[in-house]
């Protein structure tokens, strides 16, 4: 146990972000020198109020089921390398997870449920970052090779879990991505300031060292088919993603000037990183409205900043969730409550029950604004109160509602696997699909989700390859493909 009396005595403490008149001016981390470095002066004692509870809920909270007790206490104890090794146990790609995951393991925390909960991704961040500071992060190649082949198609968080999963135990990985560059949203979905690309650079470079080969710019059901993949290799791992952005069909769409979130955004980020792009969509001087309320929407909100814009509005179709964790999501489960991120803090209003009716055009066919109109739930459903109608202007819409589904036409056609329910890649007990040999992880077999789970679902994909190549498998299968988290 870390601290006996840690819980008790020593107050929650988060690490201070830089000042947001600093920060809006720059493209950089928004703590000072990442999150691990700004941590530490504080970490030890944070990491001491784990109480080592005799059943840990923070891991049904975790779909990695990460060693959190074990891990606090080594920190508390200052073990740097051995609390290393139990992070990178359960997770491939911890500098990730620390800096996006919305920490359910936190909500399911003993101590949260009369105190504040352990600063568990708080953490979890400092020991990664601290080890990539000491150079104690270093390439893990196999021992010898099997001789079998996967290819890995996508390489956002799900795709590289499995890449490196299976690498390690000796398969040939090749990963393909259709971007100039791997990483996924995590490279040209997540802003700079949520998480600087050095961290996906390395953990690449990382993985080439140990032998998985990345090959970019491949447009696979393209320029190479379906059945060629099948043909290359042992075995094929959909990792694409969930891709069909969810659309608002409101009169007025066809208007200039509105554009879908992973339009904006994946331009913002090449720009920032130095890239020029043509006919770039930016905020500059522009009335920003955003229909959407979550990470994606905030993402929207602190790029818009950060291009100058001269008004910002997030919309969003529910009601404000509220500061207190409602009665009907007690502990241990994942509470909708009214949460603040670093783009929150800078800027923008957040208007909730609200739809958008209609689109308001100028005489040039662009979009000058949104007709609003507040909504109520009545008998379970969502209705228009009369008389609410107001504009609103807005020369740029983003809409950031989320996806429905991975893309079908092309690679997954040319596969013959079979859909679920929902649209999304069916698959078995292994993680297979339909399709002998062919698997699926990640948002293309779950449908949209958290970072944490598509890193998960990677681990497991990669222990169910192993076994249909090798017959057995020594690789961890954190959770089983159809399960749903406690924490929802």
């Amino acid at each position: 146990m870390a601290d006996p009396r840690g819980f008790i005595n020593t107050p929650r403490q988060v690490a201070e972000r830089r000042p947001v008149e600093e920060r809006v001016n720059d493209w950089n981390e928004v703590y000072p020198g990442g999150p691990g470095r700004a941590l530490l002066p504080i970490i030890t004692e944070q990491a001491g109020r784990c109480m080592d509870c005799g059943i840990p809920f923070c891991h049904s909270g975790c779909p990695l089921g990460n060693l959190i007790p074990e891990w606090n206490d080594l920190v508390w104890r200052k073990d740097w390398d051995e609390a290393l090794d139990r992070l990178h146990a359960t997770n491939n790609f911890p500098e990730f997870t620390g800096r996006l995951c919305p920490a359910p393991c936190e909500t399911a925390c003993v101590v949260g449920i009369n105190r504040d909960a352990v600063t568990i991704k708080n953490v979890e961040v400092s020991i990664i970052d601290k080890a990539w500071d000491d150079r104690q992060v270093r390439p893990e190649p196999p021992e010898w090779l099997t001789g079998k082949t996967v290819a890995v198609v996508g390489s956002g968080p799900a795709g590289l879990a499995v890449a490196q999963q299976l690498t390690r135990a000796g398969h040939t990985v090749a990963v393909y991505e259709r971007d100039d560059k791997p990483g996924g949203l995590l490279r040209y979905g997540i802003p700079e300031f949520k998480m600087e690309k050095i961290q996906v650079d390395r953990r690449i470079d990382q993985m080439e060292r140990e032998g998985t080969v990345f090959r970019t710019g491949v447009r696979v059901g393209e320029t190479l088919t379906g059945s060629q993949l099948r043909d290359r290799y042992d075995a094929v791992v959909l990792a694409i993603g969930s891709t069909i952005r969810r659309e608002l069909p409101a009169p007025g769409r066809e208007l200039g000037g509105i554009h879908q979130a992973m339009e904006f955004l994946p331009q913002a980020n090449r720009v920032a990183l130095g890239e020029e792009v043509a006919d770039q969509i930016v905020a500059t001087d522009k009335d920003v409205v955003i229909i959407g309320g979550g990470d994606t929407g905030a993402d929207c909100l602190g790029t818009s900043v950060r291009q100058g814009a001269r008004s910002i509005t997030q919309l969003e179709i529910m009601p404000n969730p509220g500061e207190d964790r409602p009665g009907h999501q007690p502990w241990p489960t994942y509470p909708m409550i009214y949460r603040v991120s670093s783009a929150h803090e800078e800027a923008g209003d957040r208007v909730y029950s609200v739809s958008t009716k209609e689109f308001l055009g100028d005489e040039d066919g662009h979009v000058r604004g949104l007709r609003l109109v507040e909504v109520e739930f009545i008998d379970g459903k969502l209705t228009e109160i009369e008389g609410t109608e107001k504009d609103i202007p807005a020369q740029l819409v983003l809409f950031a509602m989320g996806f429905t589904g991975p893309e079908t036409e092309g690679l997954v056609d040319q596969l013959g696997v079979e859909l679920d329910e929902r649209g999304n890649v069916k698959r078995d007990k292994r993680y297979m699909s339909s399709v002998d040999g062919v698997f699926v992880a990640g948002d293309a077999g779950r449908g949209q989700s958290l970072i944490v789970w598509a890193i998960a679902e990677g681990r497991s994909a990669a222990a169910g390859v192993d076994a249909y190549l090798s017959g057995t498998t020594n690789l961890p299968a954190p959770i089983p493909p159809n399960a749903r988290p406690l924490t929802v």
